[in-house]
């Protein structure tokens, strides 16, 4: 066999082994590995064996991950989820579908801290949506939109997404977070605006509350401005050269552990978790990470990245259309997959492609983010729905199901923004020193 066959044949046999039910590390390990010895011999796939694991967990540049994950654990257990929505709550409340749109809002403040799209949806669903019972919004619209909320936390920086994109790409971790801040913001906007028009439409959904006055709303800030300052000066550091993505790792996770000592949360308990979720959250990353750099070389070997970024780029259409069939692919597997496995199993793949079309890795970054976001809220496989639905589990499937087609029309319009004007990623890393 040609080496061209045994790379698709190893593309083939991965999605077979994900099916069973494997860790997509090991998967990737075990295709990897085996590709390697029919290309290479025992020789060489086992010297791979030897040095890859080490060279990659002992790299000065991964330590970026545990700290960000320690940083988001530590606000997490300060209680930071319920103060995000109660402050937001103050501030937007009183409009059509409040409630919702403050849960944007906290779920925005949260992926500054959290990383995650799932670990977001399930913490701000088990703050807001009893609050919302309260206020007798509809329960299917109140879980679609804590559900969408989710998606905010791989793209609003720091993410994991983010940090095993720039592993996997060799691309700036600082640059890739700097990059997410503003379409963030505008995405969290959008989801905004589509709640309220919906509850303007039709109030039965989502009825305004009480609205709060000036006073309340400043003194809501006091349990928050901490976590923005931090968020602030770790991001601005970034921006203008203060230290790098790793340092900002370690300011990150000093700053919160300051506020979990400043919100009385500093006991064993809340200190044991913390470290515990850290450690096997970063030993999964770094599973995941080991088999992403064996299949890497693997699919080097085979040629085919090169074979298919030869392909795309002489069709003889716009690369645009490339790259919206691209995205429509991550589209397809955000119904089946969580993002960081599609993140390590695709980049090796299509980023030759995107490369040889001219279009900036870090943009692309971004925009790959979304693609497998809109996924994650797509039915009828998307993941966040299912863990909206596994908080709230009096709410059937099918009527969050049927709210959450605004939300995907938004995301599919924010993604044809980011396509029109890719400078709405690329203006702040710009800015970089």
């Amino acid at each position: 066999m040609t080496p061209l066959l045994v790379g698709v044949i190893g593309i083939i046999a991965l999605l077979c082994l994900l099916f069973t039910g494997i860790s997509v590390g090991i998967a990737m390990a075990i295709v990897g590995f085996t590709g390697f010895i029919y290309l290479m011999g025992f020789t060489p796939a086992f010297g791979l064996l030897m040095t890859v694991p080490y060279s990659t967990v002992a790299n000065y540049s991964m330590s970026v991950v545990p700290l960000f994950i320690l940083m988001g654990q530590f606000a997490y257990h300060s209680g930071i989820s319920e103060d995000l929505f109660k402050t937001t709550n103050k501030w937007l409340g009183h409009l059509p579908g409040g409630l919702s749109m403050a849960s944007i809002g906290a779920s925005a403040g949260f992926a500054a801290i959290c990383g995650s799209s799932a670990a977001t949806t399930a913490t701000m669903g088990a703050v807001a949506l009893p609050e919302m019972e309260k206020m007798k919004y509809n329960k299917g619209f109140s879980a679609a939109c804590l559900a969408a909320g989710g998606t905010l936390g791989i793209l609003i920086p720091p993410s994991t997404g983010f940090i095993l994109y720039g592993v996997v790409s060799e691309q700036s971790i600082g640059k890739l977070f700097i990059a997410g801040i503003i379409p963030g913001i505008i995405l969290a906007s959008m989801y905004m605006l589509t709640i309220y028009f919906i509850a303007r439409r039709r109030p039965e959904l989502a009825p305004a509350g009480a609205k709060a006055n000036w006073k309340e709303r400043i003194y809501s800030l006091k349990s928050t401005w901490g976590m923005l300052v931090l968020f602030i000066g770790i991001m601005g550091g970034i921006i203008f050269g203060v230290f790098t993505a790793n340092e900002a790792g370690a300011m990150g996770a000093f700053g919160s552990f300051l506020f979990l000592v400043g919100k009385g949360k500093f006991n064993r308990h809340n200190i044991i978790k913390s470290l515990t979720e850290t450690m096997n959250t970063t030993a999964m990353v770094f599973l995941i990470l080991v088999g992403a750099y064996i299949f890497s070389y693997f699919l080097t070997l085979s040629t085919l990245p090169q074979a298919m970024a030869t392909f795309l780029s002489t069709l003889p259409v716009s690369p645009y259309i490339i790259i919206i069939g691209i995205l429509m692919i991550y589209l397809i597997l955000g119904c089946i997959m969580d993002s960081l496995s599609m993140i390590v199993i695709t980049t090796p793949i299509f980023l030759p492609v995107i490369m040889k079309l001219g279009f900036d890795p870090i943009w692309y970054g971004v925009m790959m983010v979304v693609a497998m976001e809109q996924g994650q809220i797509t039915p009828p496989v998307g993941l966040n729905l299912y863990v909206i639905t596994g908080v709230a589990k009096d709410i059937p499937m099918h009527t969050v199901f049927r709210h959450i087609t605004p939300f995907v029309i938004t995301l599919v319009i924010f993604m044809f923004l980011l396509i029109a004007f890719p400078n709405l990623a690329l203006f702040l890393p710009g800015l970089m020193k």
